[in-house]
């Protein structure tokens, strides 16, 4: 597995973004010089590169040109979200596109999305008894395989890259259920939340956070 490399010349969100996905389980290099960077991808492989747009010296369009021999997947993350920009973006080769600010559970979903469609996803959770393999969808207990719902399965995924952290019901159906949750009532989720506890015996250590939702404990 080689590193993702995060080059962004302001040096807080570097270090923000190496620091979320380096809880998720990634390994991560920042730079804050787009020319370091460059030296760096002349240099080294990375299995990503997450690029801000505006920089001095080289811009994010300049260094995506040192990435189309490689083959190496890029998303940009930038403050311009104007549809013209995204729009120039993707056509010019970047695999995805993060307008600032964003949601730390946004940044880890898209990087997961990238790198599974590049073949390069290798995020793997440990929880307890369990592994997590998000690039093969398995959740395995030992050698056991647990089956679990497609939603179920999103549910956990989405417990696991916020661990320690309350979500709210708003927030769990609009990311599980999508268009999909409109009319959904608070039962679905319960019913949901109970299933995956009792399939992987999770009793308290999934629990609910009163007036705002559920989480998942760190071990």
């Amino acid at each position: 597995m080689n590193p993702i490399l995060i080059v962004d010349d302001e040096a807080a969100i570097a270090m923000l973004v190496r620091r979320i996905l380096t809880e998720a389980g990634y390994r991560c290099q920042a730079v804050t010089d787009s020319r370091a960077a460059a030296n760096l991808l002349e240099k080294n492989r990375y299995d990503l590169v997450l690029l801000d747009v505006m920089m001095p010296h080289l811009d994010g369009y300049d260094l995506l040109a040192y990435l189309r021999p490689t083959g190496t997947p890029c998303i940009f993350i930038t403050a311009k979200d104007a549809v013209a920009e995204r729009v120039r973006g993707l056509n010019s080769g970047a695999d995805d596109y993060i307008v600032k600010p964003f949601a730390p559970t946004e940044l880890v979903a898209r990087v997961e999305s990238v790198l599974r469609r590049a073949g390069r996803s290798t995020a793997v959770y440990t929880m307890w008894e369990y592994t997590v393999d998000a690039a093969a969808c398995r959740v395995l207990r030992g050698e056991e395989e647990m089956h679990l719902t497609r939603k179920e399965y999103d549910l956990l995924l989405l417990f696991l890259r916020n661990r320690g952290r309350a979500l709210y019901r708003d927030y769990l159906y609009e990311t599980v259920w999508g268009d999909d949750g409109t009319g959904c009532d608070t039962r679905t989720l319960d019913t949901h939340i109970a299933r995956l506890r009792r399939k992987l015996n999770l009793g308290d250590r999934l629990r609910s956070v009163r007036q705002i939702g559920y989480m998942l404990e760190k071990e």
